[in-house]
């Protein structure tokens, strides 16, 4: 039973990314996080978990490829985005000082949850763009709320299909979810526990 609760706690990414039933039944404590993150800034389950899949893999010290001199020597990161969500130390310093979370780490998966609601809800208020749709929230959270009105996203088409995987993987949680979410609610899945 101890190795059950320490294993859910652990910072090891879920066994199937795929499902959001069998990552939730892994990892009880993330089920309540975006519970939270939902309930504080409006952004359904599905989009968070969709973009953070999509991010880090749910790898919690996630950090983006090397640069290299010549091709040989390791140069720092092509930028400073880091953790669950892939957060850069700019966006991650706004997102502290706007909503009095100073103590919040990019490697914790509530505070990067609530991030992402944190996030799509700006994104919402600035650009309009629903917290349903993950096609767009995702090409804002990647260009920025500037690069997403410039259309910067339009010329890298590259990043459109990677959108696109993001929507349907938010639609494939969102009718998973369907099916366990009572379940999840009800903590009934945890019985005998």
């Amino acid at each position: 039973m101890v190795t059950v609760l320490l294993a859910s706690c652990s910072t090891t990414p879920p066994r199937n990314v795929a499902n959001s039933c069998e990552i939730f039944r892994e990892k009880s404590s993330w089920y309540k996080a975006t519970k939270a993150a939902r309930k504080r800034y409006g952004t359904p389950i599905h989009v968070q978990l969709a973009i953070i899949r999509q991010e880090s893999s749910f790898k919690h010290d996630a950090k983006t490829e090397r640069n290299y001199i010549l091709g040989l020597i390791p140069w720092g990161r092509k930028s400073s985005a880091y953790g669950y969500a892939q957060v850069k130390d700019g966006t991650w310093d706004w997102y502290k000082q706007k909503t009095g979370n100073s103590g919040a780490s990019r490697d914790d998966f509530s505070d990067a949850v609530d991030f992402v609601g944190w996030y799509t809800n700006v994104t919402q208020r600035s650009l309009g763009i629903s917290k349903w749709d993950a096609y767009n929230q995702y090409l804002a959270y990647h260009e920025g709320h500037g690069g997403w009105k410039r259309g910067t996203w339009k010329k890298k088409g590259w990043l459109v299909k990677v959108a696109r995987k993001v929507e349907r993987n938010a639609k494939a949680y969102a009718a998973q979810l369907k099916s366990c979410e009572d379940d999840l609610d009800s903590g009934f899945w945890l019985w005998p526990f």
